[in-house]
């Protein structure tokens, strides 16, 4: 059997594992990648007058027993390998390239340092928010190496590093967080609301969990005009608890749209842990409940997430299906320069997910010792050469002028209405009456 082969054999068995949890009350499914179709019941469903299937799956016992959480088995986190970077098992590497190994280190490690230094800006007040991914690189890069880079993505707000895999440039990041001249909303979006269309990546929006029911609706579009490709929908554990994620997972699941569902369990939505989020099994243990197919993912082995992220899409693409990826990650950063992380937990917490549980770390171990393609030289020589890179980006972006005034009334409406237009030329008068007070000076002419 081949590694492919291999692969995905030991895949069908995790995501067989996830999609249910072990009941002695309710009968097992026998899952091995088959449609839903093709799957035998233990039961005959009934069926009306017009052919239509309702109460289907009804196995009845006659002991009466309730489904105790506490004691079913949790479901499983698959990953390739540990902490120290050691592969467990050698038919689950995906064996990259040397090359393409050493380009998915780069994106994690410039992503890394590229929030330092957009953190630093931020506590020097020149730049008004930020939002770092410290711990969470592995899920970024894991995931969008596996993607086409046709699908489209549905971020929430800590997905920077899979804009950074599929081409988003460095300064394309420091202009839309300047909100200068170059950047595409005009200055009316926050830090790091990115978006680009050349690229797929649907422009982020603030409410959170508003992303998911949209990428459900896309998918089903895709299906429709444009077979062969999926929509990505990353979230947080914290969205999860909303209204318009349990929509958006009923109707993918029901409309049979290939779309990918990707969670960053990361501990923390802000400061509400995930023992005061949820009692059941995480966020994985929702997925049979809307009949999707489902994983539990190590996130911060970054192989781990290719692989299941690979494996998912290829099934939601074939079977025209959705797939729900639980990746379990760490926020290390403070969940965004308007939070103070210090006042909901400890520091030795913190300390000790950098120290044991660094993806970045991890994917460095992996290269050096178990492929012999990096080295401590190496990692120094471009640790150097990205800062400087970045720093150049980020110094060009804070020089360029802010974009006109004026244009606060444009991108609302195809033809600005009267309304509008008096309000943009009361604007325009009033602040060339008092331009002494305005810094007209940093701005593209009104």
């Amino acid at each position: 059997m081949d590694l492919r082969g291999s692969i995905e054999m030991y895949l069908n068995k995790v995501f067989r594992c996830a999609l249910h949890q072990r009941s002695r009350t309710l009968a097992s499914l026998n899952f091995q990648g088959k449609r839903a179709s093709q799957i035998r019941h233990s039961t005959t469903s009934t069926v009306d007058a017009d052919g239509v299937s309702f109460e289907p799956n009804r196995n009845f016992v006659t002991k009466l027993e309730f489904l105790e959480p506490k004691i079913e088995d949790a479901i499983p986190i698959y990953r390739v390998f540990d902490n120290a970077g050691k592969v467990i098992d050698p038919s689950q590497d995906p064996q990259f390239s040397d090359d393409t190994l050493i380009r998915m280190y780069h994106a994690m490690k410039t992503l890394n340092i590229m929030d330092q230094v957009m953190y630093d800006a931020q506590r020097q007040g020149r730049v008004s928010f930020y939002m770092t991914n410290y711990g969470e690189e592995g899920c970024h890069i894991g995931s969008a190496a596996a993607l086409d880079d046709q699908d489209l993505v549905f971020g929430q707000y800590r997905e920077a590093g899979v804009l950074m895999w599929r081409g988003f440039k460095l300064e394309e990041f420091m202009d839309q967080c300047y909100a200068n001249l170059n950047d595409p909303a005009a200055g009316k979006q926050m830090p790091v609301h990115y978006g680009s269309r050349k690229l797929n990546f649907v422009t982020i929006s603030s409410p959170l969990a508003t992303q998911m029911p949209q990428a459900s609706g896309a998918a089903y579009a895709l299906k429709r005009t444009h077979p062969g490709l999926c929509v990505i929908c990353y979230f947080g554990e914290g969205a999860a608890s909303e209204g318009d994620a349990h929509a958006a997972f009923n109707f993918a699941a029901t409309l049979n749209a290939p779309c990918l569902f990707f969670c960053r369990n990361n501990g923390y939505a802000i400061s509400t842990p995930v023992g005061d989020q949820y009692k059941g099994d995480g966020i994985a243990a929702r997925g049979p409940g809307y009949g999707m197919l489902t994983i539990r993912v190590d996130g911060n082995d970054t192989l781990a997430v290719y692989n299941a992220t690979s494996k998912a899409r290829q099934i939601a693409v074939a079977e025209n299906r959705p797939v729900l990826i639980e990746a379990m990650t760490y926020r290390v950063g403070h969940h965004s320069t308007s939070d103070d992380s210090s006042a909901y937990r400890s520091v030795d917490e913190v300390d000790y997910w950098s120290r044991t549980d660094d993806p970045i770390a991890r994917f460095f171990r992996y290269m050096v010792n178990e492929r012999k393609c990096w080295s401590e030289v190496q990692d120094k020589a471009f640790t150097k050469d990205s800062r400087k890179k970045i720093m150049t980006a980020f110094k060009n972006a804070e020089k360029r002028n802010k974009p006109s005034p004026s244009l606060m009334f444009t991108d609302v409406y195809k033809e600005i209405p009267p309304h509008l237009q008096q309000q943009q030329k009361e604007m325009i008068d009033h602040v060339r009456a008092h331009k002494d007070h305005y810094p007209l000076d940093r701005h593209e002419p009104i």
